[in-house]
C-alpha cells in the first residue's frame, strides 16, 4: 500500500513540474549561504512575498543592475553589508 501512495505523489510531483513548464516557467533552485537565508527571511517577512517572488525579484533586480551597469556597486554594497552584519554579530556576541 506504501508503494503506491509514493507512486501517486511522485506522478502528482511530475504533473505539476510538467504543469509549471507548459505555463513557460523554470525551476531554479540551489544551496544558499547562511547569510543569504538570514536575508531571505527578512525579505519573506517585511515583503510578503513566496519563494518564488522572492528569487523572480531578486533575478530581476541583479538583471537591471547589471543592464545598467551597476552590478559592480551592487556587489560593493553587498560586501560591505556582510562586513556590517559580522561586525554586529562580533559585538553581540561579547
Amino acid at each position: 500500500m506504501k508503494n503506491k501512495k509514493l507512486v501517486a505523489n511522485a506522478e502528482k510531483q511530475k504533473r505539476y513540474r510538467d504543469r509549471q513548464k507548459s505555463l513557460g516557467k523554470k525551476m531554479v533552485r540551489g544551496y544558499v549561504t547562511p547569510e543569504a537565508m538570514e536575508n531571505y527571511k527578512e525579505m519573506a517577512e517585511i515583503t510578503g512575498w513566496t519563494d518564488n517572488d522572492i528569487i523572480s525579484n531578486s533575478l530581476r533586480i541583479t538583471y537591471a543592475a547589471y543592464r545598467n551597469r551597476q552590478i559592480r556597486f551592487l556587489n560593493k554594497w553587498l560586501q560591505e553589508d556582510d562586513v556590517r552584519k559580522k561586525a554586529k554579530q562580533n559585538k553581540d556576541s561579547s
